[in-house]
């Protein structure tokens, strides 16, 4: 039941080339800079893992953190809601010289999706995208003279995620908005890795406060004072 590792290092060690990974966060808030950045390394020494699909709000931001992957050439597709940021220059580059795919999922539809994954439910239907062209090829049917567009599950093989406290069960909580895709993640994936800011002896997390129990958690490292995106971005940071 000790799910506690030492480092990053050995808590990617085991994402395979083509692997489906779920990261978490809006923008960067709820992101877990320091495992991606350890994914990374892993790729630069080894050549692995690569050709990945990656889910998340966005595509990237700058220089670091999922655009730093993408610089690297790490990702053969992303699945988001948002390709465009502040600074999509790694993104915009790899799209157009045709070498990362894009699925444009709207972000409602993303979660959803995500948390039918978790939850088993191969599809449902949503009147987001009715009449557009994320809707072509997908099936439609009318429910009281209103169109829906029939959406399937998302699931991954792996999630990285952040949390605020954990313990070495996999119990975990999260900081105010940080929490956004991460819960519906963890649910999601066949493994999840956590970084949490604080890791507490078993019965440190209050029962009442737990949002995602250690029953969907493989594996939890610590690391004091994360990286918070933006500010990494303004200070103009390059990760590579």
């Amino acid at each position: 039941m000790d799910k506690q590792l030492a480092t990053l290092a050995e808590a990617v060690a085991g994402i395979a080339d083509g692997a489906v990974v779920m990261i978490g966060g809006f923008g960067g808030s709820g992101a877990p800079i320091e495992l991606i950045h350890a994914l990374i390394d892993r790729y630069v020494a080894t050549g692995s893992p690569r050709d990945l699909t990656v889910i998340n709000n966005n595509a990237g931001n700058g220089r670091i953190g999922i655009a730093a992957m993408i610089d690297a050439g790490m990702v053969k597709k992303m699945i988001c809601s948002f390709p465009r940021s502040s600074d999509p220059r790694a993104f915009t580059d790899k799209y157009l010289a045709g070498e990362i795919e894009l699925e444009l999922v709207p972000q409602g539809t993303l979660a959803e999706r995500i948390r039918a994954g978790g939850a088993g439910i191969p599809a449902f239907y949503t009147p987001t995208s009715y009449g557009t062209e994320l809707a072509n090829g997908k099936p439609v049917e009318e429910f009281e003279g209103r169109h829906y567009v029939r959406e399937r599950w998302l699931k991954a093989d792996v999630a990285l995620v952040k949390g605020q406290l954990g313990d070495r069960h996999g119990n975990l909580t999260y900081r105010l908005a940080a929490r956004n895709f991460n819960p519906l993640m963890c649910m999601a994936a066949e493994h999840t890795i956590a970084q949490v800011s604080q890791l507490v002896e078993l019965g440190g997390i209050d029962p009442e406060q737990v949002i995602t129990p250690g029953i969907f958690v493989d594996a939890v490292v610590e690391v004091q004072n994360p990286a918070q995106e933006e500010l990494l971005i303004r200070e103009g940071a390059v990760y590579a």
